[in-house]
């Protein structure tokens, strides 16, 4: 393991390894991408389960191409890399945003289909990638979460911090918190799948009953989201299914002219 001294990696190995005996954790001081690097292990063959935690990424990515920028202290950034092999794939992201929420915060709410929400600011990301070598499918899930506010240009979403709900939280106390509920979910996901977590989503899913449009420009109410975590979209003309995880969506506000 490679552990600077103040993140919580033998404890959280300690709490993992009765579930996951070839666990392993890391915490590199700066790396590209810890997303990348994992998806550069599965497709090399890499199959043990490992948490890597990067202190400084110099091309973090989230979804859709976006850049997620990161520095020492200010956010939490890491990714889980495991075997799984669920029967469905839908919902993963849906049900990796719920089990950080419900471990973080009360006030944490969600918006489809992988950001974490406080107050209609964005507080964290997710991106979920597989790799299937042989056969097997190995799945890197990317987290990050602003822990002290951040500059917000440049951003499509005003940025909020964790430390507007917990005022002394750390990156480590931080990984601490989520990252053995976050191990439990995932094997739970590949055994049952997204369906038993539908309401406690729609619990903290902070577009629920409001009026919402698309990137690829539909306009609607959103109706919450089906058991396999495609987002319900109740238009002028009929109720619609959003499974694609390209499409970006966002509540309508007084300034859209669209509304």
């Amino acid at each position: 393991m490679i552990t600077p001294s103040h993140w919580p990696a033998e404890a959280i190995w300690e709490q993992v390894f009765p579930l996951l005996p070839d666990f392993t954790v890391e915490v590199l001081p700066e790396i590209d991408s810890s997303n990348s690097e994992l998806m550069r292990r599965a497709r090399a063959g890499q199959r043990e389960a490992t948490l890597l935690v990067a202190e400084r990424q110099t091309a973090g990515r989230g979804r859709l191409g976006r850049v997620w920028q990161s520095q020492p202290g200010d956010s939490l950034t890491f990714s889980l890399s495991l075997p799984l092999a669920p029967q469905d794939w839908s919902g993963l992201s849906l049900a990796v945003g719920l089990s950080l929420a419900e471990s973080l915060h009360p006030d944490v709410g969600l918006k489809w289909p992988n950001d974490l929400w406080l107050q209609d600011r964005k507080l964290g990301g997710i991106l979920v990638e597989a790799a299937s070598m042989g056969g097997r499918s190995q799945v890197v899930v990317g987290v990050g979460l602003n822990i002290r506010a951040r500059p917000a240009e440049g951003l499509n979403t005003p940025p909020a911090a964790l430390t507007e709900l917990l005022p002394d939280l750390t990156a480590p106390d931080c990984l601490m918190r989520v990252a053995m509920p976050l191990m439990r979910t995932l094997l739970a996901f590949e055994r049952d799948g997204f369906a038993p977590l539908k309401s406690r989503f729609e619990s903290r899913d902070v577009l629920l009953g409001r009026r919402v449009h698309t990137s690829d420009g539909q306009i609607g109410k959103a109706n919450g989201v089906s058991p396999s975590g495609a987002l319900r979209l109740q238009t002028d003309t009929s109720l619609q299914e959003i499974h694609s995880a390209e499409v970006s969506v966002r509540p309508l506000t007084s300034e859209d002219p669209f509304r």
